[in-house]
């Protein structure tokens, strides 16, 4: 009996163990590849209509032009997600619009996109730094104070927590769980949060509902302060 439960372990200890590497195997097979990321970044695939993204975010993820984002140091798991929102499912309205309720700009480059290139792109581009000379600045010595009292305390009498309880003091974000903000252009940030209190953008309820509680000078403040921070 004592030979029998000696055998079963075993066996069991293998099976597990055979299960256990082929589990491994399965996540690297799933891991993002940076280099083809990089390939799609710069190159993109015309053929099925994937625009190459640095013709709109900028070599490695520093954008110049304020229409489009900083894209560099943002979060793997936020820029996937976001590519993701921009999709369309089930004939339901892609959960990231753009303004006015049209379709993002990056609606049909996604839809043309792999899984596995998705991954691989937000994986590139989390790796690459941001430029210090390509970051926007805060420019308005006017909202200044404003902005910085929201980032810090936010606005208790209508419940908008402070900003930097999510996106960090200086504004790095959390990796995984929130974007970074510093360095983005005030007019990006401005445009976001525009868009979530509008029901343009609805892939965030927290911003949904901080958007809504918030006036316009208290947008205009808080998005030309979080583009300063350093």
């Amino acid at each position: 009996m004592k030979r029998m439960l000696t055998k079963i372990v075993l066996t069991s200890g293998f099976i597990l163990g055979s299960l256990g590497l082929g589990t491994s195997y399965a996540v690297d097979l799933a891991r993002p590849d940076a280099e083809k990321g990089e390939q799609i970044y710069l190159h993109g695939d015309p053929s099925r209509g994937v625009l190459a993204c640095v013709t709109c975010h900028g070599e490695q993820g520093n954008s110049a032009l304020d229409t489009y984002p900083n894209l560099a140091e943002q979060p793997y798991e936020y820029l996937l997600k976001q590519m993701k929102d921009f999709r369309s499912e089930d004939d339901k309205p892609a959960k990231r619009l753009g303004t006015g309720g049209n379709p993002a700009v990056m609606a049909p480059i996604v839809a043309s996109m792999t899984e596995e290139e998705m991954r691989d792109v937000a994986f590139y581009v989390s790796l690459q730094k941001l430029d210090p000379e390509a970051m926007s600045r805060a420019s308005n010595e006017d909202t200044i104070e404003r902005g910085q009292q929201i980032w810090r305390g936010g606005i208790p009498e209508r419940n908008v927590a402070a900003c930097a309880s999510c996106h960090a003091p200086n504004g790095a974000g959390i990796p995984g769980e929130f974007p970074r903000l510093r360095g983005q252009f005030p007019s990006y940030i401005a445009e976001q949060l525009r868009n979530f209190r509008d029901g343009d953008r609805t892939n965030e309820d927290m911003m949904v509902d901080i958007a809504n509680r918030m006036h316009e000078n208290d947008i205009k403040a808080i998005a030309d302060y979080a583009a300063g921070l350093r």
